[in-house]
């Protein structure tokens, strides 16, 4: 809505305003394209003009969209389900990732599905072997590992410690 009233305020007509992106009817002159952006910038948002940052966002909106919106992981190999999506090869939005982040995207994908293993261990009544295959870990072990070496934390531990501090919380 952000992005429609500023366009409105610039006398721009767009046909589309979606995630990531806007199509605009006219040609956006110099002026308005700095007021634009100054004005996206001042609500908090950004206007991407290269290509890399755009398929940036792309592949970052696809993982978050992945993981934390569907209801179920894809059965494919990220990299499949992310080129495919993209319509871009995998190695080349690799590399472009890594090279523009400084992480890969396999890092990337990892820190995503331990944030969401807390959302799970938080909020669901789900055990770690359910998390475990609703994540599309290999075992129990393999999603312990990953986790206490993104978070320091074994999941068991995190919700011990997450469940005691709620609790110390509603005592106040």
């Amino acid at each position: 809505m952000v992005v429609q009233q500023e366009l409105k305020k610039l006398g721009l007509h767009y046909v589309v305003v979606d995630l990531g992106s806007v199509e605009v009817l006219e040609d956006i002159t110099p002026e308005q394209h700095e007021a634009l952006k100054r004005n996206l910038l001042q609500s908090g948002l950004e206007l991407l003009d290269d290509k890399r940052s755009i398929l940036i966002e792309k592949i970052k909106n696809v993982i978050v969209e992945m993981i934390h919106y569907q209801d179920e992981l894809p059965k494919t190999n990220y990299s499949d389900y992310i080129a495919e999506k993209l319509g871009y090869d995998y190695t080349y939005l690799s590399n472009m990732f890594s090279e523009v982040k400084g992480i890969n995207i396999q890092q990337f994908i990892i820190h995503h599905k331990i944030e969401k293993v807390k959302e799970l261990l938080l909020y669901e009544d789900l055990n770690l072997t359910e998390i475990s295959y609703k994540m599309h870990y290999s075992s129990v072990a393999h999603l312990s590992n990953q986790f206490k070496k993104v978070t320091g934390l074994s999941p068991t531990y995190y919700k011990k410690l997450r469940k005691k501090r709620d609790s110390n919380l509603e005592n106040i």
